[in-house]
């Protein structure tokens, strides 16, 4: 099994990248977090899962070991391909999906597109006690509040995870209304 590739970035279109390894190019399927780190002409360095099928062998690209953890984990539940674990790790940071997926929250996870309702609660059936027992820090609870910033913002067009993170980075301290909140978030961006 191929579980690393380091070579020479020949070309990317998202999310597919070519790798040239010792003359030889590789099609390697990326993570959004991959590709923010890699450009055309510079050396990658990504670790891998191969997906080997009756007729044909895919490899899967990430920016580190927990990300490929991830996929692989997120490959054993049933209805689960890997096309769908890349888009949930491409549009989730790792540690986000786990908390999602430890605090029952199927409303984070079916907001990946492709991922409905049922598919969310299945995948939270299936990983919850594999990964409850790994030190994951527990969900926070997010208040209604911000709810309606992270789907205002990804309403905007902005990934779960960047909405996330904006959010994240917004004075805990203060008592701010929903128009502030959203206003606040907007400006991380700029």
């Amino acid at each position: 099994m191929i579980s690393r590739l380091r070579g020479t970035v020949l070309s990317i279109t998202a999310p597919i990248v070519i790798v040239d390894v010792g003359g030889v190019g590789f099609r390697v399927s990326c993570s959004q977090a991959a590709l923010d780190t890699l450009d055309a002409g510079r050396t990658a360095d990504l670790h891998t899962h191969l997906i080997v099928r009756e007729d044909e062998l895919s490899l899967y690209g990430f920016a580190n070991e927990e990300e490929a953890s991830l996929f692989q984990t997120l490959l054993t539940v049933s209805g689960v391909g890997p096309r769908t674990a890349l888009a949930m790790l491409s549009r989730l940071q790792p540690e986000t999906l786990r908390a999602a997926i430890v605090g029952d929250r199927v409303d984070v996870i079916s907001r990946v597109p492709g991922i409905g309702k049922k598919t969310a609660e299945k995948i939270i059936f299936a990983l919850k006690d594999k990964l409850g027992g790994l030190d994951t820090a527990p969900a926070v609870p997010l208040s209604a509040v911000d709810t309606e910033v992270v789907s205002a913002l990804t309403a905007l067009g902005y990934s779960i995870a960047e909405a996330q993170a904006a959010l994240a980075a917004l004075p805990r301290g203060e008592k701010l209304d929903l128009e502030e909140k959203i206003r606040r978030a907007l400006a991380y961006f700029v």
